[in-house]
């Protein structure tokens, strides 16, 4: 194996259980296996790649979910990986903590950009290009979440490696001087490395903690009612806005306003 894409056809499965003729033609991505599960359920098709690294599923309109871990690297991986099946759309579905009063647990946000504060996407692109996720995936989930009667935010996503910085005063200083609306492990890289490699990509986040106030830090009963209260929601404007997109055939590059 001497190409990229040689490696990734070889790779996909062998991260996820799942041939690549398997997977249909957009993706949803999420770091939590119980979203693998809900949609599993929902409609009613198998789970594959338990005991591997990913878990994945796929319903019989061509939408699949892959469950790829936590962290930029894992979010660079299964970008890279994505190669294989060169999809027509990813969302991701991540959780990310709110950095502003304006920011409430439970609040979508549909970032506009992303501050590459993870370092894994300077691998793929140069510190001066801005991580950007694509427009028109971008408008049919917002389409959705209108469609539902309910707000949401976008702004600016400080994407870090760092899990364990709650404690830190300065970082928090300098978090409030960015400006950023949320903080989260994924986003930047998945708009980086989805553009490196041409996916059409984009993020809707769910606002599950507010980790600058020491009584906002995420902890498991917390983290427990968040997903009670809406994680079935903000799966669900996943699969319709992907579903949408892929009934109506629309090419997100190349949008015109």
């Amino acid at each position: 194996m001497k190409t990229k894409l040689e490696i990734a056809q070889n790779w996909l499965p062998r991260y996820t259980g799942t041939n690549i003729d398997e997977f249909g033609d957009y993706f949803l991505l999420t770091n939590f296996q119980n979203y693998v599960n809900k949609f599993a359920e929902k409609f009613d098709c198998n789970i594959n790649g338990e005991g591997r690294p990913m878990q994945t599923a796929t319903n019989s309109s061509g939408l699949s979910i892959i469950n790829f871990g936590i962290g930029s690297a894992n979010a660079a991986t299964i970008m890279d990986l994505l190669l294989a099946r060169q999809p027509k759309g990813v969302l991701f579905l991540g959780k990310c903590g709110g950095l502003k009063t304006s920011t409430e647990i439970g609040h979508f946000i549909l970032p506009i950009a992303a501050i590459r504060g993870e370092g894994t996407s300077n691998d793929y692109l140069p510190a001066e290009v801005p991580a950007l996720p694509s427009f028109k995936l971008h408008k049919f989930v917002s389409d959705k979440i209108i469609s539902k009667n309910l707000e949401y935010r976008t702004g600016v996503i400080y994407t870090t490696n760092r899990r364990l910085w709650e404690w830190d005063d300065n970082f928090k200083e300098y978090l409030r001087k960015l400006g950023a609306i949320g903080i989260d492990m994924e986003t930047a890289t998945i708009f980086i490395v989805g553009y490196a490699n041409q996916i059409a990509r984009g993020a809707l986040l769910l606002v599950s903690d507010l980790p600058m106030f020491p009584e906002g830090v995420k902890t498991e009963e917390s983290d427990k009612n968040v997903t009670q209260n809406f994680v079935d929601l903000h799966l669900n404007i996943g699969i319709e806005a992907m579903t949408d997109l892929e009934a109506k055939g629309e090419k997100i590059k190349h949008f015109t306003f």
